[in-house]
């Protein structure tokens, strides 16, 4: 039975949020290890298991089979630093102050599930990316281990020149090998990939076909570079599940695949435009396969439901017995996945999740955002933008800094330039209504808006009634007209804060995740 544990938010606001569940596991059975395998920009869908021709994933495809593929798992929030904050502390990221944002400070009041179980007496330990970009200090002002102890020496080489050289699966043997016998361990494993940028053309090198590919968003050209872009993307997602391949292959030599709860995924979607830093379905709907023989009852399911990633850490805690949360970490608000694992069809009251975002990256004045709430709910998909006079991906003039460059982009950007076509650029990166309503089972890639439907309203209003109600009841500063506070929360890169304001101003300011021809030549408004 799940109990509800009232908080005083930062604006003073009761938010019933929940604690970790009793285990459930008899106390003779050994407590599991934790794995986390979580990618960087992998959208959902690019996987064998899913059917995907284009992009081959032996070793995510089976721990599908050997235990649940999801089909409707989402992040609530589509950028690397705030997606990866709710998966550590089962915590919306509209609930963790600084922590909903990107390149921020993560409160030392915000504990997360690896710092929990380390303090329960797991062994914890990475490799590649863990929690970041940001700064994460403890009351002290000492670093945190929030994804435990780095491991990162082993290096080898890479298949393209932009992949990184990080042997993790090298990495995590080093960590078993430390790991003290008869004391479970916690482990994140984080590629830096399929993260810009990529070898342009090695899709192809490594053996690839552009008729590979069986379908390109209707918000992008169809055509040699764009799906050369995406088969390079595709070959950094194969880097991803090789080592996890190499890692699977290294539990079981140790006789300890079985008691190790594997999740398999990614903190959000691929990073082209549209999809990263925003929060239509390609944004924030991730592949998900999780396997535990011991917990799971009937494997080899699809599973329907709608999972988010604020039950993670609730599972892993509940997985290990851990009833209470302090001091460490504060209530999570999640719901554990334990009544999946147990189920054999689906689950009452899964039927949607909430995304959202603040601000990512700068580039907007006043080191602006750009504020979205929405829900996801069976085949519809609402939207809130908060902000409609700002620019969804950030200002033109200042390089679009909330889409990262690369190859894509750039087609996107100089179609509208040569005024070749102008259709791309405004789904990726024009300005937008303050309501988005999107049929994803009719309209998978949200071209086609329905917020002024008369058709949709009724249903526009019961989904938009039923997201500030819930958004209200976690306590979300902008359901009480203090969204502003997200803008106000100090920026930690020192290079790049007040971009706006000082590249308008003249200086030459690195920003070296989007390439120089982004910035547009004067602004577009």
């Amino acid at each position: 039975m799940r109990h509800c544990i009232f908080v005083h938010c930062h604006f003073a606001l009761a938010a019933c949020l929940f604690g970790v569940l009793p285990p459930v596991h008899a106390e003779s059975a050994p407590r599991p290890n934790i794995l986390l395998a979580i990618a960087d920009d992998w959208s959902y869908g690019h996987a064998s298991a899913y059917g995907c021709p284009w992009v081959q994933t032996p070793n995510f495809d089976r721990i599908a089979r050997e235990g649940l593929l999801f089909h409707n798992a989402y992040t609530p929030n589509a950028k690397c630093a705030p997606s990866r904050a709710i998966i550590l502390t089962g915590r919306y990221s509209w609930q963790l102050e600084e922590a909903g944002n990107h390149m921020c400070y993560f409160p030392a009041k915000f504990g997360g599930y690896v710092e929990r179980l380390a303090a329960d007496g797991y062994f914890a330990g990475f490799t590649g990316k863990g929690w970041g970009p940001g700064i994460a200090n403890d009351a002290d002002g000492n670093r945190r281990a929030i994804t435990g102890k780095a491991y990162s020496q082993k290096k080898a080489k890479p298949p393209t020149s932009k992949i990184s050289n990080n042997d993790y699966a090298g990495n995590f043997e080093a960590f078993l090998s430390d790991a003290p016998k008869g004391k479970p361990w916690v482990f994140w494993y984080g590629t830096t990939e399929p993260h810009r940028a990529y070898e342009y053309g090695s899709g192809v090198r490594l053996g690839k076909k552009l008729t590979d590919i069986d379908n390109v968003p209707g918000y992008w050209p169809d055509n040699e570079t764009v799906r050369n872009d995406m088969l390079d993307y595709a070959v950094e997602v194969e880097h991803y599940d090789h080592h996890l391949g190499r890692i699977l292959d290294a539990l079981q030599a140790a006789g300890q695949l079985d008691n190790t709860l594997i999740v398999a995924t990614s903190d959000h979607g691929m990073p082209f435009p549209r999809a990263k830093g925003q929060a239509y379905d390609e944004s924030n709907h991730i592949p998900l396969a999780i396997r535990w023989p011991a917990g799971i009852k009937t494997p080899g399911r699809a599973v329907e439901d709608f999972v988010d990633f604020a039950g993670l850490a609730p599972t892993f805690l509940k997985a290990a017995g851990v009833t209470s949360l302090g001091p460490i970490m504060q209530p999570t608000s999640g719901r554990d996945l334990f009544d999946v694992f147990e189920a054999s069809g689906p689950v009452a009251g899964r039927d949607h999740v909430l995304v959202g975002k603040e601000r990512h990256d700068i580039g907007r004045p006043n080191r602006g955002g750009y504020p979205i709430r929405g829900i996801r709910k069976g085949d519809l998909l609402y939207l809130h933008n908060y902000a409609t006079d700002r620019w969804p991906g950030g200002n033109p003039e200042t390089g679009y800094l909330n889409c990262d460059g690369g190859a894509t982009k750039t087609e996107v950007l100089q179609l509208r330039r040569n005024g070749t076509a102008t259709t791309f650029w405004n789904l990726c990166f024009g300005k937008r209504p303050a309501e988005e309503l999107y049929d994803v089972a009719a309209d998978p890639d949200c071209i086609n808006n329905l917020a002024t439907s008369p058709k949709f309203a009724d249903r526009l209003a019961e989904l938009r009634q039923q997201m500030e109600s819930e958004l209200k009841a976690q306590g979300d500063p902008r359901m009480f007209g203090n969204g502003d506070i997200f803008d106000a929360y100090e920026y930690t890169s020192p290079s790049t804060a007040g971009f706006y304001e000082r590249y308008m101003s003249g200086e030459k300011l690195p920003a070296g995740w989007v390439n120089p021809d982004d910035f547009e030549k004067q602004p577009l408004d």
